[in-house]
């Protein structure tokens, strides 16, 4: 991606020097908590994902800091790319944009939803807009999950900010009113819906970010069709426990995350992107 020299973001809170240990989570957020925190990865929860990270604090050399300062420049340009499109898409349909805030911590964090580590993998909070992201998740990207190169990373933050397009289109409060009228199963299906139309919206925004200001490189889209494969539910399903359990799905498959995530680049166009009323889904 051709971000070097380009505008960065000031909606960004760094938190990497500070810690969220020991903030409480009250009783009725522990289940509002596990469906927001998994936002990315289809997961059983923060064990699967990265229990490391819930046994001990990271220790960085000053080059893996450096590294991670240069991610965060680079996430501070993907967040100001989003924020020049979803601007003009809203101001198109004769509505403002409201721009989200982007945290960046390091091994645990407190949002509105409660407090998180880094082993639950990036997620949104409906309660503060904001996008939260341990940048380590990078290196998840290219070791853990085989999806390295830097359009990996833009792609991850173009679907955290689909689900704040979502909250301001009022989907995200629809979800959580579905969580007490439907069962699990029932409910899971409208989960994979959501987190599908994420993958659209991150489509979206590549296409339109291209058509304004030349963002991509060769391969780009390449990089982020591999990582929404290698984020299937059904490939990380069989990777952590041997076999797929459909009903269990929560962002859908690898197909799946590939073909909306391609439909909304090539589209560019929101109004493609209902999910929810797709008759394969």
């Amino acid at each position: 991606m051709l971000w070097r020299g380009r505008r960065q973001s000031s909606n960004v809170s760094d938190q990497r020097g500070m810690s969220g240990k020991g903030i409480a989570i009250g009783g009725g957020l522990i289940g509002l908590i596990v469906y927001i925190v998994n936002a990315l990865l289809g997961g059983d929860g923060v064990q699967q994902l990265r229990p490391e990270m819930q046994q001990h604090k990271t220790e960085m050399s000053t080059a893996q800091m450096s590294e991670d300062d240069e991610r965060a420049a680079f996430v501070k340009v993907v967040l100001a790319e989003t924020e020049d499109v979803w601007h003009k898409i809203f101001k198109e349909q004769g509505q403002n944009y409201k721009e989200p805030m982007l945290v960046l911590f390091r091994d645990e964090v407190q949002s509105a939803c409660g407090s998180a580590s880094s082993a639950v993998g990036p997620f949104y909070c409906p309660g503060d807009q904001s996008v939260y992201i341990d940048l380590s998740f990078y290196e998840d990207l290219q070791h853990r999950f085989n999806a390295p190169g830097d359009f990996t990373m833009a792609y991850v933050v173009a679907h955290e900010v689909g689900h704040h397009i979502q909250y301001l289109m009022g989907i995200s409060d629809k979800m959580e009113k579905l969580r007490s009228q439907v069962s699990e199963k029932e409910y899971n299906r409208y989960s994979v819906m959501q987190e599908l139309q994420a993958d659209f919206l991150a489509g979206v925004w590549a296409h339109h970010a291209q058509a304004m200001d030349t963002i991509l490189e060769a391969g780009d889209i390449e990089e982020a069709l591999n990582a929404a494969n290698a984020i299937g539910d059904d490939r990380l399903q069989k990777q952590s426990q041997g076999h797929v359990v459909p009903d269990a799905f929560t962002h859908g498959t690898s197909e799946q995350r590939m073909y909306w995530f391609k439909k909304g680049f090539i589209s560019g166009d929101i109004k493609q992107g209902d999910t929810f009323n797709a008759s394969d889904l």
